[in-house]
């Protein structure tokens, strides 16, 4: 594994020099020393977000691996697959964890009362920002790093991914360890290891989220991201889009969304 230059020091101002030579460094560095990067760097000011996806799998198995002691978290709309609960305690007891539940005060009576029923199907954008979007802003308020599972290979919306990068919506340095990594490699790492996942994954379900909108795809469909918001053109929740150099992503992802 390739050493990080010394010029690459951890208070050293984020600038846009500063984060193209660190981001050229991490292409061939490994997502291994991007967390340790991050760690020397921001500390337990340095959270992971996951929603048990095969990416987050991964990087729960590292940091406990590298014995990297920082906060996780979840986004729980209150409309996930119970495979997906089952799966977050699943990870808990096996790696002795405590991960955070991050949700809105938001209750979905109350959000049906206020927005009208079903509100994942008459604006999708808008519900993503209630119980997505918000949430994450409150939580990520006093961080000042987060961990995402994102990859390049993902989606073409998440195909100019960096390694670490300033997130101006949330106000905290985003860092993207596994952002060259391809879908098979980390599945190979993960039977490799023999770590848990969703099950979900073996019945038609790329790509899981929550269950309005969510579904199965033919196994042919070569798409990390397919049977989401299927039929439109939404392809994100939200929380991403403020890092997505494709203006179309945020057009189409954020019309609606209430604010």
């Amino acid at each position: 594994m390739q050493e990080l230059k010394e010029e690459i020091i951890p208070n050293q101002t984020l600038s846009k020099d500063f984060l193209d030579r660190l981001n050229r460094q991490f292409e061939v560095a490994g997502p291994s020393q991007v967390l340790f990067w991050g760690y020397h760097t921001f500390g337990t000011d340095m959270v992971l977000g996951t929603g048990f996806g095969p990416s987050g799998m991964f990087l729960i198995y590292r940091l406990w691996e590298l014995g990297i002691k920082i906060p996780i978290f979840y986004l729980d709309t209150h409309l996930l697959f119970d495979e997906t609960y089952e799966l977050k305690d699943r990870v808990e007891n096996r790696f002795d964890l405590e991960i955070t539940r991050v949700t809105t005060g938001l209750s979905l009576e109350e959000q049906a009362e206020k927005y009208g029923e079903k509100l994942w199907e008459t604006n999708p954008n808008r519900c993503c920002h209630l119980r997505k979007v918000l949430p994450l802003r409150n939580y990520l308020s006093d961080k000042k790093a987060w961990i995402t599972g994102l990859r390049r290979s993902q989606s073409e919306d998440r195909s100019n991914t960096q390694f670490v990068e300033w997130d101006p919506d949330n106000k905290v340095v985003k860092i993207n360890p596994l952002a060259n990594w391809t879908g098979k490699e980390v599945w190979n790492y993960i039977r490799g290891k023999g770590l848990p996942y969703n099950p979900l994954h073996d019945e038609g379900y790329p790509s899981i989220g929550c269950i309005p909108c969510t579904q199965a795809v033919d196994s042919d469909v070569d798409d990390e991201r397919a049977g989401r918001w299927k039929g439109l053109e939404k392809t994100e929740c939200g929380i991403h889009l403020s890092t997505q150099k494709n203006g179309n992503a945020a057009k189409k992802n954020m019309n609606g969304n209430g604010q």
